[in-house]
């Protein structure tokens, strides 16, 4: 008969003595690596604590280094208007490779701030400038001030006009250099001051000597070298006076644009139609010698143009091959002005 084995109950007791026993017999694990703790856990296994700029994930050592994309500068123009100063944009996003990203922001005040400075500064871009029941005539170029405004004063034109007992105008005096208009304007003050009426004369070389010391003789140069005295002559004008302006100006269009600053047939072209033989014949200047020999570049008759005038209220030439005097010069143009009633009140 098979002896039988007796039966033992799982007591919870000696199941925790065996393993206490089995714990002390057992030898204690090797000491672990202190660097093992300050080993980098890539991004997607370790949680993200922080997204703050100051805890962006990275570890203290080893030590990794960032790259920055910053996106390109962007300038925005206006459409119309005129140039716009470039707008400032907050800085990009900087991006950190292996981690969060973080980006800095201007407060929106600020950035509300420029946009209304853009917007004042644009507002009135190639606006009409309207005076008193009339648009103002604007000169040949666009004007870059903005706010500005025509302002009318009690005495006018015809007070001053009434004051001087004669009309202002503009005797605008053309022709080659060395043709006599220097001489004919000079001339013709003296013979007006003689008669009691106020001129003055705008002598081409005498301006650039101050009011156009800035420009030179190139072809854009001399345009608006005539602009400045057309409007500088107009106020001559405005003021009562017999504006008497002496200058080559040899280009056509610019001449016309002075004539249309003024109105009432107030401006009188005279042209000195001399020859360029007779002219390079006097050189006053000795600047014909110097063009010839290709020291002054550009120069009016010999590699420039001259753009002859087609309707002159005055044109003066010679007579039989003989040029008439400077006193007869400026008797023709004295006669025209009381013709035309401008030395009378």
């Amino acid at each position: 008969m098979e002896a039988s084995l007796p039966f033992h109950h799982h007591h919870p007791a000696a199941s925790s003595t065996a393993a206490h026993h089995a714990a002390r017999l057992t030898p204690p694990p090797p000491p672990r690596d202190p660097r093992a703790t300050a080993r980098w856990v890539p991004p997607a296994a370790a949680p993200v604590r922080s997204r703050s700029p100051a805890n962006l994930g990275l570890p203290p050592h080893p030590p990794r280094r960032l790259r920055l994309r910053l996106a390109p500068p962007r300038i925005t123009a206006a459409v119309t208007g005129g140039p716009r100063r470039p707008r400032r944009r907050a800085p990009p996003p900087l991006e950190c490779a292996g981690g969060s990203s973080s980006s800095l922001r201007r407060p929106r005040e600020e950035e509300e701030e420029e946009e209304e400075e853009e917007r004042s500064s644009t507002a009135h871009a190639g606006v009409s400038l309207v005076g008193e029941n009339k648009v103002l005539q604007m000169s040949s170029i666009v004007p870059k001030a903005s706010n500005i405004f025509w302002h009318d004063c009690a005495v006018g034109q015809a007070d001053r006009q009434k004051l001087l007992k004669q009309k202002g105008c503009v005797v605008w005096i053309t022709g080659l250099s060395g043709s006599g208009k220097s001489t004919l304007a000079c001339t013709l003050d003296r013979e007006l001051h003689t008669r009691g009426k106020l001129s003055y004369v705008l002598d081409g070389d005498n301006l650039r000597h101050g009011l156009n010391k800035d420009l030179g003789f190139k072809a854009e140069d001399r345009a608006e070298n005539i602009r400045r005295v057309g409007e500088v002559a107009k106020l001559f004008a405005d003021a009562g006076l017999v504006c008497i302006a002496s200058f080559i100006s040899p280009y056509r269009r610019d001449r016309e644009s002075c004539r249309a600053l003024l109105s009432d047939g107030s401006f009188i072209e005279v042209f000195l139609n001399m020859p360029l033989e007779l002219c390079e014949s006097r050189d006053p200047k000795g600047l014909y010698k110097l063009a010839r020999a290709g020291k002054i570049k550009g120069f009016t008759g010999i590699d420039d143009p001259y753009e002859s005038p087609l309707n002159s209220e005055i044109e003066i030439k010679e007579v039989d091959g003989v040029c008439p005097s400077p006193s007869d010069m400026a008797g023709q143009v004295v006669t025209y002005l009381e013709e035309k009633g401008f030395l009378h009140d």
